[in-house]
């Protein structure tokens, strides 16, 4: 027994002596790895400065039981402490009572748990008043509080432009929009984090970290004036006429830059949001906006001029056995621009057929050159919206299909596919590649910038395009033209509707289940071309307007009055009062004190606790205040303050928020002062 005793002993020895080393670098190994440490991802802008998608930090807190400084002393630190922890935390959060807060620190304290979560996605503002409780402010080490801080991704618009800003997700193969094509400038380049595994989880090895490198800023082309009175006009009419789904983009003529695009899909009865980018990936029959393709290679060709006499035939005629009608019935010999103003479909499929039935190539190599075969190039990956062009040869081919083409069938093609050809003859004639992203960011510095792209230097000649362009005129200011309810003494519009029949649920076109698309593609103002927009709209079977001018040239007329009146009407407006909120603001007091000592204004601060001051100038200093209601159910002013200050104050306290305007916050939706629950949306007003 005493040999074997020696045996053992002198065993452990030689292991702890000459092996330690190599055993506790492999229990370390076993123990102990490097986890990612996330970059906090870029922020996008609009092109007017707004925070279309930004990141704000959440917590996790955990608490390590087993830490020296909480158990020494017979635990005499956390034993004082665990009272008044325990009343914080229940006043904090609501979710507890004191007592149950209690009994559940002092149970994971016995069972000395090293990697507790106490809580999750807890709030900034959450976590500001948390690290001032007892205990928590004596540090890590005496009170076993560990943060792990994150990033949470919002939209401070809510719905605007959502599904083109997109969602940025854990997994980044499931994101869209811009988030997804500009995912590798957003989020950066992750950095390490050194993980103990104790206990059944993993804890942070304080000191063991590499930084990560934050994510690029981008500016977008948009423009939030423009994007919400698009969205609105867009809502507004596909609530009013039970519509299924509808886009409109705003394009600025000479660059290319779309300035908005608001897309908008049923989700049930009266619900609609940004399911789809149906502007950019959802493919149809135009109908007649297609005409403006045909007219151009019909003119281009030198077969027809805006005063060739074509015959509609009364508005019906058959084509090798299909009959193709007009909406209105009658119509005998008129010009092609009185053809085009009054969308005659006989006539447009008669003269396809006339000119390119025997050359189809003709025709389709026109439709090539105008990029109708072809993706956009925009920045949105949209696989789902590759154009198809029919071409001779193919199986679909037959007899009737340069008619059907022709008047805006037997093709799909994208809405963006279709503004492009319309901003081309408002841009004179040069083709723009839309884009939706102007520069990439680093720390407010441009590190890169977008400039726009020509993608066809000349669609036709200078003469086809003089006639294109009035012929679009014609269709607004023509008696006989079909958007003629569209014309405005104040500025001139040029555009083509478009009704195009489309199946229900692929059943077919049959009379039960024919539904109808409405579109509406023009410039403005005609005479100088600005902005360029598409509006596209799938009724229902229900829908009591069908028509383009009605459906979709009322959603544009509405856009280019809002746009034309901000931008580029001529009129001036006199301003009587003094705005007395610009010397009025309110935010976080750290940064309203770092303003004032930076630009040496003296300042009284009334306060010396909470997070949030509104200051106002009194007799050239400022005075800083504590303002009301900043926690809890009870709502806050926010009047006064920035957007972002605003947003992340409201988004805190459980709050969902919605902003039209730029600048300071002017008005709100929720009274001061009034009780509010998690999830009450709230409307901001900025001036």
């Amino acid at each position: 027994m005493i040999l074997l005793g020696v045996v053992v002993l002198g065993r452990a020895f030689y292991i702890q002596q000459v092996q330690g080393n190599f055993w506790r670098t492999m229990g370390n190994n076993m123990h102990l790895k490097y986890m990612p440490l996330d970059a906090e991802r870029g922020t996008i802008y609009s092109e007017d400065g707004n925070m279309l998608s930004t990141s704000i930090p959440i917590f996790d807190i955990y608490i390590d039981f087993s830490a020296d400084g909480l158990r020494e002393k017979d635990g005499k630190r956390f034993k004082d402490n665990v009272d008044t922890l325990s009343i914080c935390l229940a006043n904090l959060f609501k979710d507890e009572s004191a007592a149950a807060y209690k009994k559940e620190l002092q149970l994971a304290y016995k069972n000395q748990d090293r990697y507790y979560l106490l809580k999750r996605k807890i709030s900034f503002l959450e976590y500001q008043q948390l690290r001032d409780f007892p205990l928590v402010k004596q540090g890590k080490n005496k009170s076993g509080f560990i943060i792990d801080a994150r990033d949470k991704r919002i939209n401070p618009y809510g719905l605007m432009a959502n599904r083109t800003i997109g969602l940025s997700r854990d997994d980044s193969t499931k994101n869209v929009g811009l988030e997804q094509s500009y995912d590798s400038v957003l989020r950066g380049t992750s950095g390490q984090r050194l993980m103990r595994y104790i206990a059944g989880a993993y804890m942070p090895v304080e000191g063991a970290e590499l930084d990560p490198e934050n994510g690029k800023d981008i500016v977008t082309t948009i423009d939030t004036y423009m994007q919400d009175v698009a969205e609105n006009a867009l809502m507004g009419m596909m609530k009013n006429n039970n519509a299924i789904h509808g886009t409109a983009i705003v394009m600025e003529t000479a660059t290319g830059k779309i300035k908005a695009i608001a897309n908008l899909g049923k989700i049930k009865d009266s619900i609609y949001l940004e399911n789809l980018n149906y502007g950019i990936a959802n493919r149809t029959e135009p109908g007649s906006v297609f005409k403006l393709a045909t007219l151009l290679s019909l003119m281009e060709d030198k077969y027809v001029t805006a005063n060739t006499k074509v015959d509609c035939n009364g508005g019906k005629k058959k084509f090798y056995g299909l009959t193709i009608t007009d909406s209105h019935l009658g119509t005998g010999v008129v010009t092609v621009k009185d053809a085009f103003a009054m969308s005659s479909n006989v006539a447009f499929a008669s003269l396809g057929d006339q000119y390119y039935h025997n050359q189809p190539s003709k025709f389709v190599k026109h439709l090539h050159d105008l990029k109708l075969d072809t993706l956009t190039g925009v920045d949105i990956t949209a696989s789902s919206g590759y154009p198809v062009i029919k071409r001779p040869g193919s199986s679909s081919w037959n007899a009737t299909t340069i008619p059907f083409m022709s008047h805006g069938y037997e093709e799909l093609v994208t809405p963006l596919n279709m503004l492009m050809l319309y901003n081309a003859v408002a841009n004179n004639g040069k083709m723009m590649k839309p884009y939706l992203v102007s520069s990439v960011k680093q720390y407010g510095v441009d590190i890169k910038t977008f400039q726009p792209q020509v993608v066809v230097d000349k669609i036709c000649s200078d003469e086809t395009l003089a006639q294109l362009k009035e012929c679009m005129e014609a269709v607004v200011e023509s008696k006989e033209g079909t958007a003629h309810a569209l014309m405005d003494s104040t500025y001139q519009i040029a555009g083509k509707t478009g009704t195009a029949v489309t199946a229900l649920d692929n059943k077919g076109y049959n009379k039960d289940n024919k539904i109808y698309q409405a579109a509406f593609i023009g410039y403005f103002p005609a005479s100088a071309p600005k902005y360029t927009i598409a509006v596209v709209i799938q009724n229902g079977n229900h829908s009591k307007l069908i028509y383009g001018a009605a459906v979709a040239g009322t959603v544009f007329k509405e856009i280019s009055d809002k746009i034309y009146g901000k931008y580029l009407s001529t009129t001036q407006f006199t301003k009587t009062t003094v705005d007395t909120s610009h010397y009025n603001y309110f935010g976080m007091k750290t940064d309203l004190n770092s303003i004032f000592e930076n630009m040496s204004i003296p300042f009284a601060d009334s306060s010396a606790s909470g997070y949030w001051r509104s200051s106002s100038m009194k007799n050239d200093k400022a005075v800083l205040s504590v303002p009301n209601n900043t926690s809890g159910t009870i709502t806050p002013s926010v009047v006064g303050m920035g957007l972002k200050d605003a947003v992340y104050l409201l988004e805190n306290m459980g709050l969902k928020v919605t902003v039209t305007g730029k600048g300071k916050v002017f008005n709100q939706s929720l009274t001061p002062g009034t009780p509010f629950t998690k999830d009450t949306p709230i409307a901001l007003v900025l001036n």
